[in-house]
């Protein structure tokens, strides 16, 4: 029995599963998805507050948009919507000294974001003077969650549901395979960095459908219990959730692309073993 189980250990930890599972462990995954929770409610939730109140008769695009995002039903929406109902209210009401908190916040937090792909992809840390990255990459997630506040809700017929599922896929995967080329300082090469943005963005999508069975009623049994803090605290969640996808997706699609590129060797041995 112990010899059985110990085989099968073995086997478990030898494998793909295992594998990910050994190194979401060793950079500490839970852990920088905690983090990434903490630094992105300081950051993300200003930002597109801001955002959303910059822009013309969208005032409420920011609750609207993180209703969507969560997935949630149409009382719990309401419930995020009530939670972020001055949004339009931002800019009046936003100082000097709250902008640049929320510039540093947001340089601080592509610096974590920086450090996870670090862990992921073994790399040493980046030099000082390659801050100016995290300055790119803030503007560059401005104008994508610009995007996503602006954007229509989806019409909820079939081709419609599809269309907008397949564009969200694609904006994501496109601002996430940027993005790890943009932090981690063009040392890993383009190729090797897709399959990371493209499991994000499935992950992304996978957290939707997650939120809509587990998060709604959280946020309708919360909102009745805790009032707004308990909508809070299922936002709180979420983000966590969002940052476990990030780092662990970008943990898949390194594994993902070792195991194309040493399946390519192998193949490449056997030709050469066959030549004459």
């Amino acid at each position: 029995m112990t010899s059985t189980y110990r085989r099968i250990h073995d086997r478990l930890q030898a494998s793909q599963a295992g594998l990910a599972w050994s190194r979401g462990r060793e950079m500490e995954l839970m852990h920088r998805a905690m983090g990434f929770a903490a630094l992105g409610f300081l950051t993300l939730v200003p930002l597109l507050v801001v955002v959303a109140a910059a822009a013309p008769g969208s005032g409420s695009g920011f609750g609207r948009w993180l209703g969507q995002a969560l997935g949630v039903t149409e009382f719990s929406r309401e419930r995020v919507e009530m939670l972020f109902g001055a949004a339009d209210l931002a800019l009046e009401r936003t100082t000097a000294f709250g902008l640049a908190a929320l510039a540093v916040f947001g340089l601080t937090f592509g610096s974590a974001v920086q450090t996870g792909y670090e862990k992921v992809w073994d790399l040493p840390t980046a030099r000082w003077h390659t801050m100016w990255r995290h300055v790119v990459w803030l503007a560059l997630l401005v104008c994508y969650l610009g995007l996503l506040v602006l954007i229509p809700a989806p019409s909820h017929d079939a081709p419609g549901t599809i269309l907008g599922t397949t564009g969200d896929l694609i904006g994501t995967c496109l601002f996430f395979w940027t993005s790890q080329w943009i932090l981690l300082g063009g040392r890993v090469r383009w190729r090797a960095l897709l399959p990371g943005a493209a499991c994000t963005s499935l992950g992304l999508l996978g957290l939707r459908v997650f939120s809509q069975l587990v998060f709604s009623p959280l946020i309708a049994s919360n909102a009745v219990t805790y009032g707004p803090f308990g909508t809070l605290l299922v936002v709180q969640s979420w983000l966590v959730g969002v940052g476990f996808v990030v780092y662990g997706g970008a943990l898949v699609g390194r594994l993902f692309h070792e195991h194309l590129v040493l399946r390519r060797l192998r193949a490449t041995e056997l030709a050469a073993d066959r030549e004459p």
